[in-house]
């Protein structure tokens, strides 16, 4: 069995923890201001390796890549977050439910890579402030509580990302449109018009594709739409492991399992297939009848992504933000007032009866 990695770096001048000082390449002591530099970790040539999806899911991975860590759960959203040994209560970064924390330990396919965070809590604190300020119809408690309400959180989300080879045949028919004219009636008389109509013939053919680093969301903390929101990512600028990064932040357990994960990826295969066939068809319209996909080489990485969330509580709701660590993109429920929205109602309502009356005064 694997031991349970403690992701904690002393000091060498004070011993206190360091922490990782995101956009730089040291850690840095809030203590005593000590900076200690990140022990580099060697990138393969042709980038970071990949790992056999079929052994994976037989299970026959070398022990290498496993691990097991302390966790907890969150008893709202299910959150799966490993915390230090140290900590025995905390608040769920993602939806700010108290928890305390357990003993338990997760064991689970190490992370590949990662990409560490590029803006520090101060810049992730602008950005959502900057993009709650550009809703107007957002509460002023939620807007200041976020202006100066405690830290956010920086967590390391967990995804899959899927290469593989696929090679697909398809039957189909393509649809080649032509114009004839008629004449036909309209207000009593004769009209020329043209009419479409198209030609089908039958199809046949093979396309090819290969995918690199399909990426799949392996959390269910956060709605989806929010993650996908936070895209593009810049996956070339992935990092080998190196838990010196995690320093002073947390990272997030996976939650959907590895072969859930290449359903998904697989789903979003057969959608740019489909794409393919159609343009290989050819013509102006297709109709696909069948498309059969021999998919090989499957491999997959476990990496983790930069995000810092916020979750607050206000008049008994909990609004949640999410901004990506590397670029600051903001995604996140919208929240409204409702005296906001009363008040543009009638300032519209005023508007408009002055409009109406200016009308009725020139005529």
């Amino acid at each position: 069995m694997n031991t349970i990695t403690e992701h904690r770096f002393p000091c060498d001048t004070c011993g206190s923890d360091l922490r990782y000082d995101p956009g730089a390449d040291h850690l840095t002591c809030d203590h005593c201001g000590n900076t200690q530099p990140i022990e580099a970790v060697r990138r393969a040539s042709g980038g970071l390796q990949e790992l056999d999806f079929r052994a994976a899911v037989n299970n026959t991975l070398s022990d290498a890549e496993i691990e097991e860590t302390r966790v907890v759960t969150c008893p709202n959203c299910s959150a799966t977050t490993a915390f230090d040994p140290d900590t025995h209560a905390a608040e769920c970064p993602f939806c700010a439910t108290p928890v305390v924390t357990d003993t338990g330990t997760h064991r689970h396919i190490k992370p590949r890579g990662l990409l560490p965070f590029a803006m520090d809590e101060k810049q992730a604190r602008s950005a959502l402030t900057g993009w709650l300020g550009s809703l107007w119809f957002a509460p002023n408690g939620v807007q200041d509580y976020a202006r100066k309400g405690r830290a956010m959180s920086g967590i390391y989300v967990p995804y899959w990302t899927f290469d593989a080879d696929t090679k697909s045949s398809y039957t189909g028919q393509r649809g080649d449109d032509y114009y004839e004219t008629k004449t036909v009636m309209r207000d009593g008389k004769r009209q020329q018009v043209r009419v479409r109509k198209t030609r089908w013939r039958a199809a046949r053919g093979r396309v090819a594709r290969f995918f690199d680093d399909v990426l799949v969301l392996a959390s269910q903390s956060l709605p989806k739409k929010y993650t996908d929101g936070l895209e593009p990512w810049d996956l070339s600028e992935l990092e080998p492991y190196n838990p010196e990064y995690l320093a002073g932040f947390r990272a997030e357990g996976y939650q959907i399992e590895l072969a859930d994960g290449f359903t998904q990826a697989r789903a979003y295969m057969d959608r740019m297939i489909l794409r393919d066939v159609k343009y290989d068809i050819g013509g102006d319209r297709q109709r696909v009848a069948n498309v059969s996909t021999q998919i090989n080489d499957v491999t997959f990485k476990h990496v983790l992504l930069p995000v810092w969330v916020a979750a607050y509580k206000y008049r008994g709701r909990t609004f949640r933000f999410v901004v990506n660590g590397r670029t600051g993109r903001v995604q996140g429920e919208r929240p409204y007032s409702a005296w906001k929205i009363t008040i543009a109602v009638i300032l519209g309502l005023i508007a408009a009866l002055i409009a109406g009356f200016v009308i009725a005064n020139s005529q």
